[in-house]
């Protein structure tokens, strides 16, 4: 009896305000800071399912971005920053002031400099140096601007391609693609505003987290199609299933959905509720958008493709497929272009060359085919890596490789860029006579972010996202937009 009186005497204490007040105060203050300092504020969302930002953009010159990532960092040094130095030098101990206080991937010791291992030559009106690996894409030389002295401060594969796509190495930011599809959401309600396709040996290094939301709404990631079997994975319905069956099920679904986000307000519900239906929509959009047969056989002649398989020339013309569509942002990977010369397929002879082969017909037609449409005047095309590679031959442990290759080097790499506002027939930027630095018209990896943004109407400082506390955004707290290569 007595210990069912103490049992009644503190259930009736816990309905106390006093005791709600002594026990809860911690939980109180934490909801009121959260409240003060904004972490309980979300987007208002669209009736298209996208978030209401309220960005004030810029005058926009690009519709969309294609963006042409060779992951692995192709040598810049072999195929657009010709440096005859290096011949006189090749095979002789690297000077002591290249390593003094430098940090590298792999080099220990004093490795040998290695001269460039293929020939150049000057093309087009602009006189730009390429090499003899590229010579499909000499007959565009006119047409993109070079950048020839990027830098970045990342010099291992996941950290750097996370850095050039989220602004920073480390996991769980935003991908570039996402900021654009938070920004300006989609042109086609059918298709999604921010598509990924991959090709070559494996995914990139930083894996999927590169076309990741990170803490923006789920709604803005990238989707992945692939050029092989269905375009996106478990798009189709099932077997037996019809589509009438399968908008009644997407119907229920969305209506338990907008129950419970009646009582709960969880932004992310709108965002599962946004996908059903996209879903949905891109069972009729996403096969014809992706069927290359349907495209005459003179632009499979430009392009190299070979419909059904797996490559960066399928990708290439599925890109130009998807911006015709209204798709924002289309970034492709081409992965295997890591060349230490550790092995042959590192090597600069080897797996480098085959890289050079897949892409150099592909890229150029995919800039032909934009320009030929009228599509280069708002389609920004951006090709490159996640950083260079080194004057000097790799050696690991003091000894030199068994193939010729270099090692990471994000002091000094090129890029080249076409389309949408950009200067073209140039070169902007230099390195030194071994291309080791950069000593004129260097750009920062987020500089050329911000440069990118303004080029699609968004001021990247304004390109903001709340979350744990404060504003973040693609660029940091750094960045400024390179005015010099813009018309």
């Amino acid at each position: 009896m007595r210990l069912l009186e103490e049992l009644i005497y503190r259930e009736s204490e816990y309905l106390t305000r006093r005791h709600f007040l002594k026990q809860g105060s911690l939980g109180l203050g934490a909801v009121a800071l959260a409240c003060m300092s904004g972490c309980d504020k979300v987007p208002a969302v669209s009736a298209s399912g996208f978030p209401e930002t309220g960005i004030s953009n810029l005058v926009p010159k690009a519709k969309r971005i294609i963006f042409l990532h060779m992951a692995g960092a192709p040598s810049q040094l072999e195929l657009f920053d010709y440096k005859p130095l290096l011949h006189q030098l090749d095979a002789k101990p690297c000077p002591e002031s290249l390593l003094d206080g430098k940090r590298f991937a792999f080099i220990t010791g004093v490795p040998e400099m290695l001269g460039p291992q293929f020939s150049f030559q000057q093309y087009g009106a602009s006189g730009s140096w390429v090499s003899e690996l590229l010579p499909n894409f000499t007959e565009v030389v006119d047409d993109v601007l070079f950048m020839k002295a990027l830098h970045t401060e990342e010099f291992n594969h996941a950290p750097a391609q996370l850095f050039m796509h989220t602004g920073s190495p480390r996991l769980g930011r935003p991908s570039f693609g996402s900021w654009v599809n938070y920004g300006l959401g989609s042109e086609n309600e059918n298709l999604p505003g921010f598509v990924v396709l991959v090709s070559g040996q494996s995914a990139p290094s930083g894996g999927k987290s590169l076309w990741g939301s990170g803490f923006l709404p789920s709604i803005y990631q990238g989707v992945e199609f692939r050029s092989k079997g269905d375009p996106v994975l478990y798009v189709s319905n099932p077997d037996g299933v019809p589509r009438n069956v399968r908008r009644v099920v997407t119907d229920a679904i969305n209506q338990i959905n907008e129950s419970a986000y009646q009582e709960v307000g969880d932004p992310e519900i709108l965002t599962r509720m946004a996908q059903y239906e996209m879903a949905f929509k891109m069972q009729m959009s996403v096969p014809q958008a992706t069927d290359l047969t349907e495209e005459p056989q003179y632009i499979h002649q430009l392009y190299g493709t070979d419909p059904g398989n797996v490559s960066f020339a399928n990708n290439c013309l599925l890109a130009r497929r998807l911006a015709e569509r209204g798709v924002r942002f289309i970034q492709l990977y081409h992965r295997g272009w890591d060349s230490h010369g550790s092995n042959d397929f590192e090597n600069l002879h080897g797996g480098f060359k085959k890289r050079c082969f897949e892409v150099d017909r592909p890229m150029t037609a995919l800039i032909k085919d934009l320009k030929q449409r009228g599509m280069l005047d708002d389609t920004l095309v951006i090709w490159g890596g996640e950083f260079g590679r080194t004057p000097m031959q790799e050696n690991r442990q003091g000894r030199t490789n068994p193939f010729k290759g270099r090692d990471h080097h994000g002091n000094a790499f090129t890029m080249w860029m076409t389309g949408a506002g950009v200067k073209t027939g140039i070169t902007y930027g230099e390195t030194d006579e071994i291309g080791y630095e950069g000593v004129k018209g260097r750009i920062h990896i987020h500089d050329l972010q911000a440069t990118l943004l303004h080029q699609l109407g968004l001021d990247h400082e304004k390109l903001t996202y709340h979350f744990q506390g404060r504003d973040f955004r693609l660029t940091d707290v750094h960045g400024k937009v390179v005015k010099e290569i813009l018309a």
